[in-house]
């Protein structure tokens, strides 16, 4: 039996779910393959980077589309308050149909695209788009796969830098989890300040324990009958709730709806959605001021009984770890670790293939049918 998801592995062969759940449960073994990775390229990536963060006029645009563009909207805050570069994160499904309102011809920028496959036709677009409309513009890629058209392409520039993550991140499952997780922790260490060595350590034995100790009662809590999911978070663990209720979304084929916010914005019209077959997840925020907001919903939730179960995710909450001391952003991928479990627990509870559970080919790992338009058409 497997110490992640109450499992053998050919139990979870036999209803294909096997690629998901290992691939959950290598995340911290990748973190610290992560962090070797990247300190034997700190020269070339240093090099690259230079002292464009501390240039108060530098655009940093960090973009990807679905998963990916939750990874830049984790990380940006936190490295935007870091440097005197703007930081900010763009999906790039937001780039593409709006750039005049993004980007800037005439500053200089530099494109931090997240991709697992490097092949969705929104990020390869996106890269063109800048390339075109910015005249100072430099481009950092990084992604899962070494055979990506993104990673491919940018290995002929002399403006672009490749940043490979493990390769055992580039998900064969339908959903994103390590290639998630090590794209978001890539970013927090090439362009932010602090040990990111040391905290890559620390994240990785948290990691280890949280899988060990998690796996039987988030077993449990997936055997609960739900309609409707509510991930909440506030700050950078805002997105984290999304990226979360999307993982319930893709692996239960929309079967359990999920949706996020934050403990404060949820009591205006969003809260309207919670009945007895709901479950609530609230993201403990590292912060004392953010925690005594989340405190008084989670008083009120408890109190009124409108919804029929409510979690706390986090430091000193119903489904913890001994963390170590970071921000939250920093901690994203570890209490991720909880949501990416739920969703796959409950895509088999609903008898389907966690690997691949739209059958019908609705939705695809690599997006289909996307038609890019030019810019200057319209």
């Amino acid at each position: 039996m497997t110490t992640l998801l109450q499992r053998d592995p050919q139990s979870w062969r036999d209803i294909s779910g096997l690629d998901t759940a290992e691939e959950i449960a290598q995340q911290p073994a990748l973190w610290r393959e992560l962090r070797s990775s990247l300190q034997s390229r700190a020269a070339d990536i240093a090099a690259f980077v230079g002292g464009c963060l501390h240039n108060p006029q530098q655009r940093v645009i960090l973009t990807g589309a679905g998963s990916s563009s939750y990874v830049g909207e984790i990380v940006a805050d936190e490295l935007n308050a870091a440097w005197p570069a703007q930081v900010r994160a763009v999906a790039s499904t937001s780039l593409l149909t709006h750039p005049e309102l993004y980007l800037d011809p005439d500053a200089p920028t530099l494109l931090v695209s997240f991709a697992r496959s490097g092949s969705s036709p929104e990020s390869l677009a996106t890269v063109d788009l800048v390339r075109e409309l910015v005249a100072d513009a430099r481009f950092l890629n990084i992604t899962c796969n070494a055979q990506g058209q993104l990673a491919r392409k940018g290995d002929s520039d002399a403006r672009t830098f490749n940043l490979l993550m493990p390769a055992a991140s580039c998900d064969r499952g339908f959903a994103m989890t390590s290639s998630f997780s090590c794209m978001l922790l890539a970013a927090l260490c090439v362009l932010g300040r602090g040990e990111w060595q040391e905290h890559l350590a620390a994240l990785a034995q948290a990691g280890d324990t949280a899988l060990r100790d998690w796996a039987a009662p988030l077993a449990t809590l997936a055997a609960q009958p739900v309609q409707r999911v509510v991930y909440l978070g506030s700050g950078p663990l805002e997105a984290l709730a999304r990226e979360s209720a999307l993982k319930v979304l893709e692996l239960t084929s929309g079967r359990v709806l999920a949706m996020s916010n934050t403990a404060l914005g949820f009591r205006h019209g969003p809260k309207s959605a919670l009945n007895k077959q709901s479950l609530v997840v609230l993201f403990r925020s590292s912060k004392a001021l953010a925690r005594r907001y989340e405190e008084d919903l989670l008083q009120e939730l408890r109190r009124e009984g409108v919804a029929g179960s409510v979690v706390t995710v986090g430091s000193e909450s119903d489904i913890t770890v001994a963390a170590p001391a970071l921000p939250d952003a920093w901690l994203a991928p570890l209490w991720l670790l909880m949501a990416q479990q739920y969703a796959l627990h409950q895509s088999a509870a609903l008898g389907l293939a966690p690997d691949n559970p739209f059958a019908d080919g609705t939705v695809n790992r690599v997006v289909q049918g996307v038609t890019i338009y030019r810019h200057d058409q319209f």
